[in-house]
């Protein structure tokens, strides 16, 4: 059973609700502020794939008052393990609690799915995020994260895919 999205109000009131198509370009916009987009990522297509899957399990923040987009988290499920990706707030919110509602969101919904554990990755230099993520109990896992990309992003691969 899935509550409703949750509401708070902390130095700026926010809401917390499911991401909407409309949200695009302030989502981007956000992600790029936050430093979240590298040249081997496309956002665009980070959205248009989440959209496909769990899209309810992709989070925005709003200001109560106008509406801007002020904070997302992307998570998902796979039956195993939670993901949160994308985990961004806006500077002038920053420092408000929102980094920690939007988590404490992806949580709730992860419980309501039985998933018994959330991993999340943050690059070592985003030393002030590690703390952030450590003050809400998370720890460093005895274990290395590799990848291998299987569909090429970025601005290449979007000229190339044209």
């Amino acid at each position: 059973m899935t509550t409703a999205p949750m509401e708070r109000a902390t130095a700026g009131s926010f809401r917390i609700r499911p991401f909407a198509v409309a949200d695009t370009e302030a989502i981007v916009a956000l992600w790029r502020a936050a430093g979240l987009v590298k040249p081997w990522n496309d956002p665009y297509l980070d959205i248009e794939r989440k959209l496909t899957v769990q899209p309810e399990l992709f989070l925005v923040a709003e200001a109560t008052a106008s509406a801007a987009v002020v904070g997302s988290a992307m998570a998902g499920y796979d039956g195993h393990r939670g993901w949160v990706n994308y985990l961004a707030v806006a500077d002038p919110e920053r420092g408000t609690g929102l980094g920690r509602a939007l988590m404490a969101e992806v949580e709730r919904l992860l419980l309501e799915r039985g998933c018994p554990k959330l991993n999340l990755q943050v690059r070592t230099s985003n030393t002030a995020v590690i703390a952030f993520y450590e003050r809400l109990g998370y720890r460093l896992d005895d274990a290395v994260s590799l990848g291998k990309r299987l569909i090429p992003d970025g601005p290449a691969a979007s000229v190339a895919r044209g």
